[in-house]
């Protein structure tokens, strides 16, 4: 029993950064309480770090200190261990696309699953459930341009998408048109009306051009 902090800091230390801790993964080692009880102890020795109830991770040590792991490397814990499909928020992919030039302050994250918030140090990341349609394609190009365009608003929606013609794969700009079943009402119209621009000016562009002379 006096070994149970040694026990569960040494399986801390061999995951990956960000790998997330609960008691349940030690009950085999004492009881419930003890085992809470030592990661209460080892957190307050600033050895684990609390991220959400019942949820703990290792901090990174390096020559400057003890640092929080990244959010990436939560975020894909949390994947791996709970199936969910995590995604950035939509004012983050228009800045990744370059749409905006506007860095979101607060780290928010869409998920498949329950909403909560993360304490990283002292990061706060939320995790908000998401519609399915803000989900839809993941963290592909097409899915990144839909939650994009949706946090752009109506009026900024035939600009982006007119730089998201030049941006996008041509199986990314399908991919995204493929899912306007699910978008909101002027998602799906914008999207539907900016191909139909496309489609136009492509053929004006090929109608316009001499044929070849043999």
């Amino acid at each position: 029993m006096n070994h149970l902090p040694e026990s569960i800091l040494s399986a801390a230390q061999a995951q990956p950064e960000g790998s997330l801790l609960s008691a349940r993964a030690f009950l085999h080692l004492a009881s419930r309480a003890a085992v809470n009880q030592a990661l209460t102890r080892l957190t307050r020795k600033g050895k684990l770090m609390r991220v959400a109830r019942g949820i703990y991770v290792a901090p990174v040590f390096s020559r400057f200190g003890a640092r929080p792991p990244s959010t990436d490397a939560v975020i894909k814990a949390i994947e791996s261990t709970s199936g969910e499909v995590i995604v950035a928020n939509g004012a983050a992919e228009a800045n990744a696309l370059g749409l905006t030039s506007q860095v979101p302050i607060r780290e928010v994250f869409l998920t498949s699953g329950r909403s909560r918030e993360l304490q990283l140090g002292n990061r706060s990341v939320e995790l908000k459930h998401g519609h399915r349609w803000q989900l839809v394609h993941g963290k592909r190009p097409a899915g990144m341009a839909i939650r994009a365009l949706h946090s752009l608003g109506p009026e900024q929606a035939e600009t982006a998408l007119e730089i998201l013609q030049t941006k996008l794969p041509p199986v990314e700009w399908a991919a995204m048109r493929a899912a306007r079943a699910v978008l909101p009402g002027w998602m799906a119209r914008a999207v539907t009306e900016a191909g139909e621009s496309l489609t136009n000016a492509v053929e004006t562009a090929a109608a316009q051009t001499p044929a070849s002379c043999h």
